[in-house]
């Protein structure tokens, strides 16, 4: 009778102790976001104070610098035009790639599939000087083009390789029913795997958007002035007199904030896709 009485205060205690331990943890990773939004409205006193200033008065002053000293909303349209062309093109390639591996039995498939994981390997400098003398050849350095073509060839091995997964866990009896009523191989897979594959898709779609929109060394040596994305940009109030902290704050929260409401938005089918990718059903 003692322990069954208990144990209704140990499950208590347990449960606090998690809940403790997850408030810990989101703290943890919230900490460096806020610290960067809150040093993005202090002065350069406050920044630089030892110990650190937890209240102050904010100020606009950071941002106002930041678009118009650099004209930061340029750099911003250019990250958007280039993730944009880089995500739209790798998922129109890459997806239906993906479903022919899963779906077709070709000699060599695995091959194949490894070569294109193996793309992903290669350190990024290993292949700078080769990139930019090839564009250098062509004329296309600071342009958009330039950096769409590299970073289209990574981002599409990733689409290959997450969506692989995902059309590999869609019953082969959907289609073949689907295909016994008369739909076509391109009907099977726009009407019935695309639809279940939902999930992965948000989440490819988010990796993509990540890995393009904060991509910094190929866009460092291949850009100047007109193509110079928002990651590149901030650099430019490191300087040799000083480091403007509170404009370099501002900048990384610009590029913080669409990452971040993308995320909010597909919230849901984001975690879907995740757990779907790490377990087999």
């Amino acid at each position: 009778m003692e322990t069954i009485q208990l144990r209704p205060y140990h499950r208590t205690i347990r449960r606090i102790f998690f809940y403790a331990f997850v408030i810990m943890v989101t703290a943890i990773f919230i900490f460096p976001i806020y610290w960067f939004m809150a040093t993005s409205f202090k002065n350069p006193v406050d920044i630089l104070s030892v110990p650190p200033v937890w209240i102050f008065k904010p100020i606009l002053k950071n941002y106002l610098e930041l678009f118009r000293v650099q004209h930061f909303q340029y750099n911003i349209l250019n990250s958007f035009i280039i993730s944009g062309c880089v995500v739209g093109l790798s998922l129109i390639l890459g997806v239906p790639a993906a479903y022919a591996l899963s779906r077709i039995d070709i000699r060599g498939a695995k091959f194949i599939y490894f070569w294109i994981l193996t793309s992903r390997m290669i350190p990024p400098m290993a292949l700078l000087v080769p990139f930019f003398l090839f564009f250098k050849q062509v004329h296309l350095l600071d342009s958009h083009l330039a950096l769409i073509i590299i970073y289209l060839t990574f981002n599409l091995a990733l689409v290959v390789w997450i969506m692989r997964t995902f059309f590999d866990d869609v019953p082969l009896s959907l289609e073949e029913a689907a295909v016994i009523d008369g739909c076509s191989t391109w009907g099977c897979f726009w009407k019935i795997s695309l639809p279940l594959v939902s999930p992965g898709l948000a989440a490819t779609t988010i990796f993509c958007w990540i890995m393009s929109w904060n991509e910094f060394l190929y866009a460092l040596i291949l850009t100047r002035r007109v193509s110079q994305t928002a990651p590149v940009a901030v650099t430019v109030f490191m300087r040799f007199i000083d480091i403007r902290w509170g404009t370099i704050a501002a900048g990384s929260t610009f590029i913080m904030l669409p990452i971040i409401i993308f995320s909010i938005v597909v919230n849901k089918y984001l975690i879907a896709g995740l757990v779907r990718g790490a377990l087999k059903e």
